[in-house]
């Protein structure tokens, strides 16, 4: 069984406590949509001596860590490593760096951060060296809150020594780099209230912005796209589709070209269905000739406790299969 196969089990185990969702009102509290559950009967001190035997095992017991670290949510991955370190004298990360390698390194790496430092992390691996990657900076960016987007700022800044503004101004440019940092303010409005009157104007500034004009004011979209809450923002393009022939995806699609155009449909894709974007996500890592690994943890790790179950139900009404199936089918099939 291979290193991933181990892994997904382990983050999406089923567990009593995730058939809550009928039980909603009668509780009173909110629906838990992740696949980590806080791990019952925790004692980061025995975790702790768990993982130092693994690590320390002739060839390294990589299932142990797998299930200790996938098994317990974030809170309690950063009482292990507290942990750890008071018994060993050692910090766990480096310790673990030292004897993994590849994909398992990666998410292992990826799991003792928490979620700030994780995002912080992968926008600094989309902007460092040669080129960015521009598919990663718009997918956490579009998708986190306001207070997970200042949170993450504040850990890159911390941790890299630079503002996030900084590198993004150094990194990109032009209309893209205007949409990112216009996303980076964290002023997006989370009300859950729709404004009936302002979707029917910003659908018309966008019309008159784009379709009605020559050339395309991409201010107004990326202003409005960046600012509105999600609800507001479907209210919108429902309102946008009744005074132009064509839906704002494909009106985007037909105006723009580059970096630009896929930043702006991914922040429309997310205001309609975060799960259904992540769920198109992970599908188009496993489409074509092997797999892109990096996509599938990078979600993996930073849905596990938001919404991935959600992804889940959300990935098989789009593609009829389950994510588990094509993951494990995907993987026996890989080299």
């Amino acid at each position: 069984m291979s290193f991933f196969k181990k892994f997904f089990s382990n983050v999406v185990k089923k567990r009593d406590t995730e058939e809550d969702d009928s039980f909603e009102f009668i509780k009173k509290v909110p629906v838990y949509h992740g696949t980590v559950h806080p791990y019952p009967n925790f004692n980061p001190r025995k975790d702790a001596v768990f993982l130092e035997e693994a690590i320390n095992s002739r060839n390294v017991d990589e299932d142990t860590i797998i299930s200790v670290l996938a098994q317990r949510n974030n809170a309690q991955r950063q009482e292990i490593k507290q942990a750890y370190e008071s018994s060993t004298g050692k910090c766990l990360v480096k310790e673990l760096k030292s004897e993994l390698r590849s994909h398992l390194e990666d998410v292992v790496v990826g799991l003792l951060m928490t979620p700030a430092q994780f995002d912080a992390f992968l926008l600094r691996k989309a902007t460092k060296g040669l080129g960015t990657d521009e598919d990663v900076l718009v997918e956490v960016l579009a998708s986190r809150t306001n207070q997970e987007i200042r949170e993450l700022a504040r850990a890159f800044e911390e941790e890299y020594g630079e503002t996030l503004e900084e590198v993004i101004e150094n990194e990109t440019d032009g209309d893209f780099a205007m949409a990112l940092l216009a996303m980076l303010k964290a002023n997006k409005n989370e009300s859950h209230t729709i404004d009936t009157d302002l979707a029917k104007q910003d659908a018309r500034d966008l019309f008159e912005a784009g379709e009605e004009m020559k050339g395309i004011d991409i201010s107004v979209f990326i202003d409005i796209l960046t600012s509105r809450s999600g609800p507001q923002l479907a209210k919108t393009f429902k309102d946008y589709s009744k005074i132009s022939d064509v839906n704002l995806p494909k009106a985007l699609d037909m105006e723009l070209k580059g970096d630009i155009e896929d930043c702006l449909i991914d922040i429309v894709k997310c205001a309609w269905s975060k799960p259904a974007f992540f769920a198109e996500k992970l599908n188009n890592a496993m489409k074509g000739h092997g797999t892109c690994e990096d996509s599938l943890l990078r979600v993996m790790v930073s849905r596990s406790e938001v919404d991935l179950k959600k992804i889940m139900m959300e990935f098989k009404l789009m593609y009829g299969r389950s994510l588990q199936e094509c993951i494990l089918v995907e993987k026996e099939h890989s080299p």
